[in-house]
């Protein structure tokens, strides 16, 4: 099939499902969670094939990391679809109501936005994510994952397509280009007659390739370079294991900590410490000239001198940058010089110090006292994330149902004219 004729459907069934109600989309969010596991079997056999595939390639642990399911894995993600079924719809929600002087009934009302097309790397996980989300918020959807999971999102698509067909709704709302060849991106990024948004979802090549070569909005986002300011009057203990936390329990995804700062006036007590502990999960360091003095006394063989691109690096492993910052204020400006605008907190006991910095930090998701690893669609409460997005217009950070849709104006009078 030609991607014209995907993007026909795609159009197509984005009018049926508009027309399908709640219990209708939720029932078939149900099936496919059901399908899932009792076709557990085939589809981790599936991705066993792309694993291999993988590291037969000499693909990086952390692209394989992104591209394994195991019956774990997969049992969070049929969590995650349940959670979304069980979301209030946000189709129809009317907002904003007034009447005004002439007596107009004026307000504003959820609909869907229609036809998305994601583009992604590796994470099995988003081919469902995308669907359940698509699917709730009455959207179509074009999947065009990475040739590293054809198997895997073979499998899936399968159920998800004969899942919908089971509960009456248009197997073609959630449609997957099963060709790798790259130039099916180029040609989906043209199909602005029947595509409304484009998501992609992977390194900061495929999102600079989207935004250039689009004529569909693009919405980019996921690729974060974290950070965490150790304010001078945070617990120093409690802060530890946030800081492990957010680096080390899952170090391959866009929410794991990428540096350090620390105040100046905590640093000689908590550099050392949390070099230490740090290191018996296996992390090493890129540390600042004033943090490799700190550690000059007993430096693991994993502490290095920081390089001059190591702070604009987002590690996607067990790397950790460390810098030293006299004040807030230089806390914040290497933070806007170096982040990518995706999950930046501090840890500090001062509510002052919190509030400037909640007001200073433009990113996407800003944190006080909290690991950066909850920048998660299900983690906040949404049920999934179809991607977190970085950019200020239509979405920002994880997009789950409402940020998938639009609204329209309902104007209602009783014969009403203009003067």
């Amino acid at each position: 099939m030609t991607l014209e004729a995907m993007g026909q459907l795609a159009r197509k069934s984005s009018r049926l499902l508009m027309q399908a109600s709640s219990e209708q989309k939720n029932k078939a969010l149900q099936g496919i969670a059901s399908h899932l596991w009792t076709e557990r079997g085939p589809i981790l056999a599936a991705n066993l094939l792309d694993v291999n595939a993988a590291a037969q390639a000499g693909l990086t642990p952390a692209l394989i990391d992104r591209l394994t399911l195991n019956e774990s894995r997969l049992t969070g993600i049929i969590a995650d679809l349940v959670n979304v079924a069980n979301l209030p719809d946000p189709v129809g929600e009317q907002f904003e109501e007034t009447v005004l002087a002439n007596g107009l009934q004026v307000h504003k009302q959820r609909v869907p936005i229609g036809v998305l097309a994601v583009i992604y790397e590796a994470r099995p996980n988003v081919t469902i994510d995308v669907a359940g989300l698509a699917l709730k918020s009455g959207n179509a959807a074009i999947l065009r994952g990475g040739s590293e999971t054809l198997h895997t999102n073979r499998a899936l698509i399968s159920i998800i397509c004969r899942s919908l067909a089971e509960f009456g709704l248009p197997p073609a709302a959630i449609q997957f280009i099963d060709d790798p060849d790259r130039a099916r991106v180029a040609e989906l990024l043209k199909l602005y007659e029947y595509v409304d948004m484009v998501i992609p979802r992977g390194g900061a090549s495929l999102h600079k390739y989207c935004r250039e070569n689009s004529m569909i909005p693009v919405i980019t986002g996921g690729i974060g370079i974290c950070h965490l300011f150790v304010d001078e009057s945070a617990d120093l203990t409690a802060a530890l294991p946030v800081i492990r936390n957010a680096k080390i329990q899952r170090p391959t995804v866009c929410n794991a900590l990428d540096t350090v700062l620390v105040h100046q006036n905590a640093a000689v007590d908590f550099i050392p410490r949390m070099v230490e502990q740090l290191s018996l999960d296996s992390v090493t360091f890129r540390a600042d000239p004033l943090a490799m003095r700190i550690l000059a006394g007993f430096p693991p063989a994993g502490v290095l001198p920081a390089g001059p691109e190591d702070f604009d690096t987002e590690w996607l492993s067990l790397v950790l940058g460390i810098q030293v910052v006299s004040s807030l204020d230089e806390a914040i400006a290497h933070i806007a010089a170096h982040s990518t605008g995706h999950s930046d907190g501090i840890l500090t006991a001062n509510d002052a110090h919190a509030r400037r910095f909640i007001a200073e930090v433009d990113s996407a998701v800003v944190y006080v006292n909290a690991s950066t690893r909850f920048t998660d669609g299900a983690q906040l409460g949404m049920g999934a994330e179809v991607a977190v997005s970085t950019q200020r217009l239509q979405a920002r950070g994880p997009m789950g149902l409402r940020e998938l849709t639009s609204y329209k104006w309902v104007v209602q009078g009783n014969y009403h004219v203009r003067e």
